[in-house]
């Protein structure tokens, strides 16, 4: 799985465009433009944008594929997080103070046929049984502590299915890897 690894000051330009494109859509409805030097940041790839308020999730939304290049597809990220995560309401301008993001820029995503290829930790999970679909970011796993069976147990779960859905019937399994940072780190 081939990825781009970001050196710390992409990472820190990437969150910059992120945070500033978040509060000045909430507050003033725009986009701002950026000029991004950093050839890494030029390329076609995927990411999620994930915020936190308060150490709880306030919304996350992503794409595995991008036509734009990774800053804008960041940009475009956090502000669909911001507001339109089905799961919440917009943002608003009194949450802007509290937020904390966290980014996961993507490897593509490889399809396989046994689940022991899952790498718990590094493996993010992309399942799709008929007409549902659910994903979950490597980290998920971490946080909660999972072993493989319950990760994907989740995955299933966040696709609208029954737990145990992956082990029966035709059910595409894609994983992909993710560099993950976030402003607690950087």
């Amino acid at each position: 799985m081939s990825e781009t690894y970001l050196s710390e000051g992409e990472k820190k330009r990437l969150l910059e465009i992120a945070h500033r494109s978040i509060n000045e859509y909430v507050t003033k409805g725009s986009v701002p433009s950026f000029t991004v030097t950093e050839e890494n940041l030029e390329g076609k790839q995927g990411a999620f944008v994930t915020i936190n308020k308060k150490g709880q999730l306030r919304g996350c939304i992503g794409n595995f594929v991008s036509e734009k290049s990774l800053h804008h597809t960041v940009q475009d990220m956090a502000i669909a997080a911001a507001t339109q995560d089905p799961r919440f309401p917009p943002l608003s301008r009194k949450e802007l103070k509290d937020i904390e993001l966290e980014i996961s820029v993507l490897s593509p995503l490889r399809e396989i046929k046994d689940t022991n290829e899952i790498e718990v930790g590094k493996h993010g999970i992309y399942l799709t049984k008929g007409l549902h679909r659910g994903v979950l970011l490597p980290q998920v796993a971490t946080e909660y502590g999972w072993d493989r069976e319950t990760f994907l147990e989740h995955t299933c779960l966040k696709a609208g299915l029954p737990a145990e859905a992956w082990k029966e019937g035709e059910v595409k399994i894609e994983i992909f890897s993710a560099q993950v940072f976030g402003e607690k780190e950087i």
